[in-house]
């Protein structure tokens, strides 16, 4: 099993656009050969701040 995991800042005002592309990009992420599974989390405690998980095999 492989994990790629990424931290992300995205400038204030840009989280909902982000959030609204990632989920359109998650279409291609699924596709790709070897994939898991994948995820995106906003952290609660610093603004802006997300994690990107990507599983695969």
């Amino acid at each position: 099993m492989i994990l790629e995991a990424a931290f992300l800042q995205v400038k204030q005002g840009l989280e909902d656009e982000y959030e609204e592309t990632f989920h359109k990009a998650s279409k291609i992420i699924s596709s790709m050969d070897g994939y898991v599974t994948h995820s995106l989390q906003r952290c609660l405690e610093v603004e802006g701040k997300y994690l990107s998980r990507i599983n695969g095999q």
